[in-house]
């Protein structure tokens, strides 16, 4: 092995720190002779000590070993594996004071990025923070070595599976339940060649998504079945890709969540993308249609629509609603969710997004609102031609600050557009995930 090739030796003792602010990963971030170094498990404000963990050419990592001067934020996490679950980052930090950290790394992005300020600055969103998730994808693993299966989620920066016996954030109907899961495919046949296992959480019903590698012997199909009468969830096997998923227990099984304010209710399957955060997911639907400030008679397009959580609500106070979506199961299922609901005026389209859309039909007319709810990379290529389509209001509902405060720079510093407001959800506590929402008004 060469010298270059060589990881560099790291100190085998504590170093001493003053942590300057938070990483947008929630990792402390210090100074150490000039060199930035983020710090697992340390706040703001804190005196510690570190152990160093990794050291590369432009920054330095490592994790807490003794707090000389706490924060005022700091608690006791509760759950007895956050010090070494990825699962959750922030459990050290109370969790309102999360949030204004959320709040103030949207608005750092935006004027660092964007180079953009908003009018207004929106009171966060929040709700209850531990047993609020209702989708995750648990990894399973039988560990020869501990002669026994793991389920949860990966190791804080590493590619092995936590060692956890319950999750705090998961519902409780999945979380409180991740030992005897382990304890359910340690006594399969098949227990090696089980891959993970998708959890997908309804109004009615908890559902397992087993990814079965192999079929199931009769013995190992006999023990899932037996584990869902006694826990009353609901199991799927995926032995391929998403579309091979199918019902093994009971004979139906339907997920769907309700949107009282609006008279809904939308179905899904258990690989559908859905809101995590459901006590979350109803008020932020109900502050992008007060932002919109909808009206009978408007024509509004939704963009990246899903299986229609804002297109549906649109729906019931203007004439028109559009919307766009590039997975076509989706907007199957869209549409399907519009029947069941008795919505008659939406119009969907599946279109890649992340390709130009200037050619499409729908982008020949105009529109009196617009919402957009794009993944983590944002609406690069859309964003641009937003300009032509004549909407006074434009709601962004973002779930990455970055892609956000780079597509706010287009509307506001090229197509004109004033961020009139902006402002933080709280759809998962505890990591470091920043959900947010920005009004655009021309």
């Amino acid at each position: 092995m060469s010298k270059r090739s060589r990881k560099p030796k790291l100190p085998n003792y504590p170093v001493r720190a003053a942590i300057e602010s938070l990483s947008h990963d929630g990792r402390g971030v210090t100074h150490v002779e000039g060199k930035t170094t983020f710090v697992d498990g340390a706040l703001p404000g804190e005196e510690i000590s570190f152990l160093y963990t990794r050291k590369s050419r432009k920054y330095d990592e490592g994790r807490v070993c003794e707090i000389f001067s706490a924060s005022p934020e700091r608690v006791e996490p509760r759950c007895a594996h956050f010090d070494i679950c990825g699962g959750c980052s922030l459990q050290h930090q109370a969790a309102d004071k999360q949030i204004v950290s959320k709040q103030q790394a949207l608005l750092d992005n935006l004027e660092r990025i964007g180079k953009v300020r908003p009018v207004e600055v929106l009171e966060p969103l929040t709700g209850p923070v531990w047993g609020y998730r209702n989708k995750a994808r648990l990894g399973v693993k039988y560990v020869r070595k501990k002669g026994r299966v793991l389920v949860g989620f990966r190791e804080k920066r590493a590619p092995y599976l936590a060692d956890i016996r319950r999750c705090e954030v998961l519902h409780p109907s999945v979380g409180e339940r991740i030992e005897s899961l382990a304890e359910l495919v340690q006594g399969l046949q098949a227990r090696e060649r089980i891959a993970q296992i998708e959890v997908a959480v309804g109004d009615e019903v908890s559902v397992l998504v087993f990814r079965n590698l192999d079929a199931l012997s009769s013995a190992d199909s006999q023990a899932l079945k037996d584990y869902a009468q006694v826990t009353g969830l609901h199991i799927y096997l995926q032995p391929g890709g998403p579309d091979s998923i199918e019902l093994w227990w009971p004979q139906s099984s339907q997920l769907s969540y309700r949107l009282p304010a609006f008279s809904l209710e939308l179905r899904f399957l258990p690989t559908d993308f859905t809101q995590v955060n459901p006590a979350i997911n109803q008020p932020m639907i109900e502050q992008a249609l007060s932002l919109l400030q909808l009206a009978p008679a408007q024509q509004v397009l939704d963009l990246f629509c899903g299986l229609g959580n804002f297109t549906l609500p649109i729906a019931r106070h203007v004439a028109s609603v559009t919307g766009v979506e590039g997975d076509a199961a989706l907007v199957q299922r869209a549409r399907d969710n519009a029947v069941h609901n008795g919505i008659g005026n939406c119009d969907y389209q599946v279109v890649d997004l992340g390709e130009d859309p200037g050619g499409q039909p729908w982008m020949q007319c105009s529109y009196d609102r617009v919402l957009l709810d794009p993944p983590r990379s944002g609406a690069q290529e859309i964003v641009k031609h937003l300009g032509k389509l004549g909407a006074e209001r434009i709601v962004y509902v973002s779930c990455h600050p970055g892609s956000l405060a780079r597509d706010a720079a287009v509307l506001v510093n090229e197509l004109g557009y004033t961020l009139q407001a902006a402002g933080v959800m709280d759809m998962f506590p505890h990591t470091a995930h920043v959900e947010s929402m920005a009004l655009f008004v021309r």
